[in-house]
C-alpha cells in the first residue's frame, strides 16, 4: 500500500506538503506511511482515500492484476486499527473494474470511527448488522441498528460508526460504486 500511496501522490504532482494540506495529516506522518514505516489509522486511510477518490478496498486492489473468482477466508485482507478498535476484512475480491465489494467490519465496545467526507461521493452502502448494536450517522441522520437490521444510504457527507456496547458489533457492508 505504501508504494501505491506514493505513486498516487506522484501521479498528481503533489508534494507531501500539498497532500498534508488536503488531508490534515502531517507531512512527516505521510512520509512515514509512504515508506511503510507506519500503517495508517482508520481516520488517516479515510482521509487519503478521500483525497485520491478511492475506497480502501480499491486502493489495495490496484496492485493486483486481476480479481480472483474465489477468495478463501484465510486469504482475505484484514486491516486492524488498534487505536480505535476497528477491524476491516475485505470479503469479496476488490478490483477497480468491479462496481461492488463486500466488506466485514467489527468494532469493539466504545469504538468510534468518524469520516469527514466520503472517499467517493455518491458511493452507495448497505450496512447489515450480523451481531451487536451499531450507532451509524449518515447524511446528518443517526440510526441505531441491531442484529439483522440493514441500512442503505449514499455517502454525501460525514459518517460515523459507533459501537455503544456492551458487546462488539459485527457487520457486513455492500459497497456499490457509482
Amino acid at each position: 500500500m505504501a508504494r501505491r500511496l506514493a505513486a498516487l501522490r506522484a501521479d498528481r504532482g503533489w508534494s507531501l506538503d500539498d497532500l498534508a494540506r488536503t488531508t490534515g495529516i502531517s507531512r512527516s506522518t505521510l512520509s512515514r506511511v509512504e515508506r511503510a514505516e507506519v500503517s495508517p489509522t482508520a481516520a488517516m486511510l479515510g482521509a487519503l482515500c478521500t483525497a485520491y477518490g478511492r475506497t480502501p478496498s480499491h486502493l489495495l486492489a490496484e496492485v493486483e492484476p486481476e480479481p480472483p473468482l474465489l477468495v478463501r477466508a484465510e486469504d482475505q485482507d484484514v486491516w486492524r486499527d488498534e487505536a480505535t478498535g476497528f477491524d476491516r476484512r475485505t470479503v469479496s475480491p476488490p478490483h477497480p473494474s468491479l462496481r461492488a465489494e463486500v466488506v466485514r467490519g467489527e468494532l469493539r465496545p466504545g469504538a468510534d470511527i468518524a469520516y469527514a467526507a466520503p472517499p467517493v461521493p455518491g458511493l452507495e452502502q448497505h450496512v447489515w448488522i450480523l451481531s451487536g448494536t451499531l450507532d451509524l450517522t449518515a447524511g446528518g441522520t443517526g440510526h441505531r441498528l441491531h442484529e439483522g437490521d440493514c441500512l442503505r444510504f449514499r455517502l454525501r457527507g460525514a459518517t460515523r460508526f459507533h459501537c455503544p456496547g456492551p458487546a462488539p458489533v459485527r457487520y457486513a457492508v455492500l459497497v456499490v460504486h457509482p
